[in-house]
């Protein structure tokens, strides 16, 4: 079973694809696909509601893809989670989780235009395990609690401005993180009893050339590890979204160039479906 939101920006409208591979109009049981409808046991009304053959079969072609939440209260990065995405960064693997914050209104859908912010020439792409809270947690007692907060997975590209990152960043991260449109998320929400996050490939292509190529299984924090650390120090609400971090192969490494003006990504995660941007280039008037 996948979730999605499929419309024009701003006017998206929630689906879910069966395990035959057919859109059903989701209407009936909500109006979208946000941090309200998990927290009151969304997903399971939507299988529930598969079960009794409730959900009629929905006319989806040419509507565009949104990402698969809306309005996500907070979305929380993990930095530095792979060994060799550390190493390539010039840093030492963490011993505790790195985090850094990208503002909720650079989540875009999945196949949107990113838009390079002027004069910027250091943006980068970065293929990631997105985790989507669904239910409050806070000081959880163990990482095996965290199951039961995770509504599910996504694939997240955490788009990067380096030189705002590094150079002027003032000590902290965020500045390059939080340009418009750099989170596309999506396409799909994928239950979390679907899958096995630290079982999972993916990879990354420029202009189709290949970039990332990695495992899950190669984080240095599994992923019920980070939603229990992370609950220590901040309440994670339903609909909030986590990037879990990016593996080696990115143009921080100084093996590949930066992202220019027309430039395509695909990002893609096993079983979590594929995105695919091109880059624009803002022009101030």
């Amino acid at each position: 079973m996948e979730l999605m939101r499929l419309g024009a920006p701003g006017h998206e409208h929630p689906f879910v694809r069966d395990d035959a591979g057919v859109i059903r109009d989701l209407g009936p049981i909500t109006t979208d696909i946000d941090g309200a409808f998990l927290a009151a046991d969304g997903i399971a009304r939507v299988r529930a509601a598969l079960e009794r053959g409730e959900l009629r079969e929905a006319a989806t072609d040419g509507l565009r893809i949104g990402a698969p939440i809306t309005r996500p209260t907070a979305v929380v990065c993990i930095g530095q989670n792979y060994v060799a995405h550390a190493a390539e960064s010039g840093s030492e693997p963490p011993t505790h989780p790195v985090v850094f914050f990208k503002h909720p209104n650079t989540v875009v859908g999945p196949n949107d235009v990113v838009l390079l912010p002027p004069g910027a020439e250091k943006v980068d792409w970065e293929v990631e395990l997105a985790v989507v809270i669904g239910k409050t947690a806070r000081y959880l007692a163990s990482p095996e609690a965290a199951r039961d907060v995770i509504a599910g997975y996504t694939i997240s590209n955490d788009v990067s401005e380096r030189a705002y990152q590094l150079d002027v960043s003032g000590g902290q991260w965020s500045k390059g993180k939080c340009s418009e449109t750099f989170n596309p998320l999506g396409p799909v929400l994928v239950p979390a009893d679907e899958v096995d996050p630290q079982a999972l490939r993916l990879r990354s292509f420029v202009n189709g050339e290949p970039r990332q190529d990695s495992s899950t299984a190669d984080m240095i924090f599994p992923v019920l590890q980070i939603v229990h650390e992370l609950s220590q120090y901040m309440v994670l609400e339903p609909g909030d979204v986590i990037n879990t971090g990016t593996p080696q192969g990115v143009a921080l490494s100084g093996r590949f160039p930066y992202l220019d003006d027309g430039d395509e990504m695909t990002i893609e995660i096993d079983g979590l479906g594929r995105q695919h941007q091109r880059t624009e280039r803002v022009r101030l008037a």
